[in-house]
């Protein structure tokens, strides 16, 4: 009975500390997550933990190993072969002794063979080329992919800024509201100003402060997103470093020369035109079905019985046999095999040149509509700039004309209410520009930076 108590709580032991071992890991890696993420920290993590990515990635290591071995087809094959037979029968007639006997033998094999491809129509070395390209076309997938993680990571980033910009906004807000609360009500108990101005004064507070809790919880969405799209694990202190400035107004680079640019350098597009030249490797492949293959082959064998009188080295000798060979294979009727093949790729091929038109006009018209974008979003902006100064002095009027009994409590919050819509205009225009802009220089492969 001891010793099984004694295995039982080493295995005990041992699982507990496995998974204090896990937990430790974890705790680990939670704890060398930052708690304060800039843009480019964000880009760097993304680029180095999401899935999609490392799954990219071993894509590429996938094509580079069926790159080897097609290369490796080139070299010969070399197979040994070492067979142990033993044979027994119980009941075999001899014709010299007469009668049933017992009869046993005991034999072994030695044998190398091998064999080599000379030629086959060129399609071994087509293969190796079409291989090559594969990893560069894997390649050109991740770098599309962390292009698309970073105009989304850059978005979510953006869109958190915007949102504790206008938290602080509405914060402000509720502080003066309170303020006019308190001083309404001082005025109210003096008999200065009505009920109803007082009770109006306490329902925007209320509104104000409904709106602070909106935008709060803006904010944390907008966190869940940004952590969603870096994979983060669970993580009460995640938050974003707000930078200095955000550009909002810049020069814009003319269309024509935005996708010249871009058809130039964009992974998509070099992507799509590998895939063409992969598939006339295809049809290449496909057409070497119509050649001859010439093939050599080498094989050495002996071997070893005990039904012979000679002794093992001797037979060994003796059974030493030697093979050299070429095969020359020439299709003669293959039942349409070939064809059949030839012309599936040339289907392929066009196919192929299909998509590079369909991704280039995609890409064009994207950076159309991102140029658009520019255009609209700086307009916009200037627009937003513009109302803000208005309605801020119209504002600032209506509160000196409200201290001084020149104006009403529900004139004051109308020209309130017109600011705060100014305001969240003219920040949405910031930041939308501010995304527009990045948006447009990436396509042309500016790097994003804030």
């Amino acid at each position: 009975m001891y010793p099984r108590l004694s295995v039982f709580l080493v295995i005990l032991l041992a699982l507990a500390g496995a998974a204090r071992g896990q937990d430790s890991t974890a705790a680990h890696r939670q704890d060398s997550l930052p708690t304060h993420w800039d843009l480019q920290t964000c880009l760097d993590y993304a680029k180095k933990n999401n899935v999609q990515l490392n799954m990219l990635r071993l894509n590429v290591q996938t094509a580079q190993q069926n790159y080897l071995l097609s290369r490796a087809n080139r070299q010969p094959t070399l197979t040994g072969s070492v067979p142990l037979t033993y044979t027994h029968s119980n009941k075999s007639v001899s014709g010299v002794i007469g009668g049933f006997q017992t009869q046993s033998s005991f034999s072994q094999s030695f044998t190398l063979s091998s064999g080599m491809t000379i030629y086959n129509g060129g399609l071994i070395n087509n293969d190796i080329r079409q291989k090559n390209l594969e990893i560069e076309s894997a390649n050109l997938s991740v770098l599309q992919t962390i292009n698309d993680i970073t105009l989304q990571i850059t978005q979510a980033y953006l869109a958190i800024l915007l949102a504790k910009e206008n938290v602080v906004y509405i914060e402000d807000l509720v502080h003066t509201s309170a303020a006019q609360v308190d001083q309404g009500k001082k005025e109210y108990e003096a008999g200065s100003i009505a009920r109803n101005a007082y009770i109006e004064l306490q329902a925007q507070l209320a509104t104000d402060k409904y709106n602070l809790v909106t935008a709060q919880s803006a904010v944390r969405q907008n966190k869940v997103t940004l952590k969603q799209l870096l994979q983060l694990p669970f993580q009460d202190s995640f938050d974003i470093v707000s930078p200095d400035t955000i550009i909002s107004k810049e020069a814009v680079t003319g269309l024509d020369s935005a996708v010249a640019i871009a058809t130039r350098t964009r992974p998509e597009i070099k992507n799509a035109q590998l895939g063409i030249d992969i598939s006339r490797y295809d049809l290449a492949k496909a057409r070497a079905g119509y050649l001859p293959v010439l093939s050599a082959s080498a094989e050495i064998s002996t071997g070893y019985s005990n039904n012979v009188n000679d002794d093992y080295t001797r037979q060994l000798d003796n059974n030493f046999f030697q093979e050299v060979g070429l095969n020359l294979s020439i299709p003669i009727f293959t039942r349409r095999t070939v064809k059949t093949q030839v012309e599936e790729a040339k289907i392929e091929v066009a196919n192929s040149k299909l998509s590079l038109l369909g991704t280039q006009s995609t890409l064009a018209l994207d950076i159309e509509q991102a140029y658009i974008n520019v255009i609209n979003a700086q307009a916009q902006y200037d627009a937003a700039v513009e109302e803000l100064r208005a309605n801020q002095e119209t504002f600032r009027i209506a509160g000196q004309e409200l201290k001084v009994g020149a104006s009403t409590v529900v004139d004051y919050l109308q020209q309130k209410t017109l600011y705060t819509q100014a305001f969240q205009a003219y920040i949405q225009a910031k930041y939308n520009a501010a995304l527009s802009i990045k948006i447009y220089d990436f396509y042309m492969g500016i790097a994003v930076k804030l």
